[in-house]
């Protein structure tokens, strides 16, 4: 059997960020594979972690995309702060294809449009994919994923940080479908009594209070902070307030489109514009919501440009939003060329630590070997970009570990879903199947 095969069966998705099925990425003819191991969201560190303690099963996984896609090369993307991760990396490497780029320590350096370029030189298309540049970028705990996957491992734990207003900051092995309530109780517990979550960052993130919540296949991380912390206030705002306010407000400073990283890498994003669509310039959004098309969504320009502490991000992602309504697709038409200005307004983490006042939480979260024990999980039967996947169980079956549970519908794009703890399916629904130990 293929690597290629042996990675749809096992539902290995990117597990950083999308999901996007990896097995496609496997059947790609790309001349360089990359590794994102940069991790620049601000005190999520699991990606270090698994760097420094399972480097040999990263670096494997690494040789068999290399040898699935035939690629001339592989680069892993690490900070030049991570000493200890690029040793361990470097220390498994017997292949002369593959490669450390060594990036800086700024946000958002592993944005894989800066990635692709840090590596090779190359910048893709507007609106383009890597692939248009002859590359394929996966996260570091994929490729773990795809060793694993070679050895017939299916894809039922994710590695994930806890960390914030918790007791035992740290970084652990959880099984897919475990609620958030267990991941926490993990991490020593809560510090504080009324908190909120912040799911994969503060800055690309998702924020919930809901403790029944699950781990999936792409949760990065859970960071916890005081529920009137100025963070989880601004996030906690109905979209009309952010609107309102930057009709308002804003006095195009222009900060928002100058700290913008795909605008110094030569895109034609300008925030500062997209907020005339909200209403307070004559010529609306039929003109403003195209300069929103390229943005890629890091949160820079909100929570860290503006000096107004208005919602740039926001109207972006509106604007984005009602060009796909109307059918309208934006085509920058003069060429990508990296702004000359670039490298001196980049956005060090510390100094984004701070803006977010969140340096009492930036602390070091060890790898703990152990895994919380669920007692039921909740595993969601679309945890990947593709469609939702058909259960092959019902209720009162008896289920083992790692066995298939759910199928990816014959010739559409998606992932395999696998049991991550042994026990009785107690439910199955059309979103869930939910598994009793």
């Amino acid at each position: 059997m293929s690597i290629k095969d042996k990675i749809f069966d096992a539902g290995v998705v990117g597990a950083g960020g999308a999901g996007f099925p990896s097995h496609i990425k496997a059947g790609s003819r790309p001349e360089f594979v990359l590794a994102n191991g940069a991790e620049c969201e601000p005190l999520i560190h699991k990606d270090f972690e698994l760097m420094v303690n399972f480097p040999g099963l990263i670096v494997r996984g690494m040789e068999k995309m290399i040898e699935s896609t035939n690629a001339k090369l592989g680069y892993f993307g690490i900070k030049s702060k991570n000493a200890a991760a690029i040793d361990a990396i470097k220390a498994q490497i017997g292949n002369k294809k593959i490669k450390i780029t060594e990036l800086g320590d700024f946000y958002p350096s592993g944005d894989e449009y800066e990635l692709v370029y840090s590596a090779t030189g190359r910048l893709i298309p507007p609106a383009g994919i890597p692939l248009d540049v002859g590359c394929v970028v996966n996260n570091v705990e994929t490729f773990f994923n795809i060793a694993n996957a070679e050895k017939g491992i299916p894809v039922t734990k994710k590695f994930l940080t806890v960390t914030g207003a918790v007791k035992k900051p740290s970084s652990f092995f959880v099984h897919i479908g475990t609620s958030f309530r267990e991941v926490i109780e993990h991490a020593g517990g809560a510090t504080i009594k009324d908190f909120g979550i912040f799911i994969g960052g503060l800055m690309m993130g998702r924020l919930t209070f809901d403790l029944d919540e699950v781990v999936t296949k792409t949760t990065a991380g859970l960071i916890l902070l005081p529920k009137d912390h100025y963070s989880i206030k601004r996030k906690n705002q109905p979209p009309q307030n952010w609107y309102r306010i930057g009709k308002s407000a804003c006095d195009q400073c222009s900060y928002c489109t100058e700290f913008c990283p795909r605008y110094l890498l030569g895109y034609d994003v300008q925030p500062h514009k997209v907020m005339r669509s909200l209403g307070f310039s004559k010529t609306g959004s039929a003109i403003w919501n195209q300069m929103a098309e390229l943005c890629c969504a890091c949160g820079l320009c909100t929570l860290y440009s503006c000096p107004e502490d208005l919602y740039p991000k926001e109207a972006c992602d509106k604007a984005k939003k009602e060009m796909r309504t109307e059918g309208i697709k934006y085509i920058q038409s003069k060429p990508v060329k990296v702004h000359p200005i670039k490298e001196g307004r980049r956005v060090p983490i510390k100094m984004l630590v701070k803006r977010l006042n969140v340096q009492d939480y930036d602390v070091h979260t060890p790898y703990n070997k152990e895994l919380p024990v669920p007692s039921s999980v909740k595993i969601f039967l679309k945890q990947h970009i593709g469609e939702r996947t058909l259960p092959k169980v019902k209720i009162g079956d008896r289920v083992e570990e790692g066995d298939l549970i759910a199928l990816v519908p014959e010739n559409k794009l998606g992932a395999h879903i696998h049991a991550s703890i042994s026990g009785t399916v107690s439910q199955v629904t059309e979103d869930y199947i939910r598994i009793n130990k």
